[in-house]
């Protein structure tokens, strides 16, 4: 009888609730408002998932549902990055080299690049494209240059089991496609950005060109919203704040990934919200709760 009684134990241990670590005024250390935002959606019906790290101790500052996976739609461009910058790297191709867009890679949505002119453009202009607009249709070129198992077998090879890019980017998605563009674990996605903070993901080289283009990120509406930054200018820090990140959107999904650098820390975080878009009211609810994720972040780096 010992066994199974250690087994519903663990099994205990693992529903329970972590304890959030975070140091405050006083050195008091409280992430008592994520869990409280977040769990209020959880219990409304929404799927969340979050996980925050210190990239000086690597001490695990809060996890939440943090191994699950969840739909994380645009967050899985930055694997598509990581294999174009790693080719790159390699000088398996240039940087200068020019990619046509074609009919076939149409879509719309997200992105400058529908809306211009040029017919084609350098491979690290649509890295540019991506990271600063997630745009769509620079994201299909790449892909079709790339190719999807090759961005699969970079991500493999990067340790990542729950988190992949799953497919092109699509106007709608039938029967025979994947059900969502990509998916991720907080866990897995927190751990790839302080990775890439340390230059750590391929090599430095690699890592810092797919940083540079995250840099360049526009969509500050989650839990970006709490920094208090330009928008379309944030590539060096302001008032000791400095942040690169990714967004994904769908209808029902709010995530968010990224590096917050304060004058006393760094941190890692990924936030996915999956919840039911039936209303304005319980959009803006998520992306009140992604923000209160990020005013803990703030005074946590300060």
């Amino acid at each position: 009888m010992v066994a199974p009684i250690r087994h519903e134990l663990r099994r205990e241990r693992a529903r329970a609730p972590r304890e959030a670590r975070h140091r405050g005024a006083g050195g008091a250390e409280n992430f008592s408002s994520t869990f409280t935002a977040l769990g209020t959606l959880g219990y409304d019906g929404a799927q969340v998932s979050a996980s925050i790290l210190d990239l000086s101790s690597g001490l695990v500052l809060c996890a939440i549902d943090d191994r699950i996976v969840l739909p994380t739609a645009s967050v899985g461009k930055v694997l598509l990055l990581i294999e174009v910058s790693a080719r790159l790297t390699a000088r398996e191709f240039s940087g200068y080299g020019i990619l046509d867009k074609s009919p076939h890679d149409a879509v719309t949505d997200s992105g400058l690049w529908q809306h211009l002119q040029a017919p084609s453009l350098p491979v690290a202009d649509l890295g540019a494209l991506v990271g600063a607009t997630s745009d769509n249709l620079a994201t299909n070129v790449l892909l079709r240059q790339v190719g999807l198992d090759a961005v699969r077998m970079r991500t493999e090879s990067l340790g990542l089991a729950r988190t992949a890019l799953l497919d092109l980017v699509r106007e709608s998605r039938g029967p025979d496609d994947a059900p969502q563009l990509s998916v991720g674990s907080s866990a897995e996605l927190s751990w790839l950005f302080g990775a890439l903070y340390r230059g750590q993901v391929v090599d430095q080289v690699t890592s810092r060109r797919v940083m540079g283009w995250l840099s360049l990120n526009t969509d500050l509406s989650m839990v970006a919203s709490a920094f208090g930054l330009d928008p379309l200018s944030h590539r060096v820090p302001d008032h000791g704040i400095q942040l690169v990140n990714k967004t994904g959107t769908d209808v029902g999904v709010r995530s968010e990934v990224g590096i917050l650098k304060g004058p006393r820390t760094a941190v890692s975080y990924a936030v996915t919200i999956q919840f039911r878009d039936d209303s304005l009211a319980r959009r803006l609810r998520a992306l009140d709760a992604m923000r209160t994720v990020g005013l803990d972040l703030l005074e946590y780096v300060n």
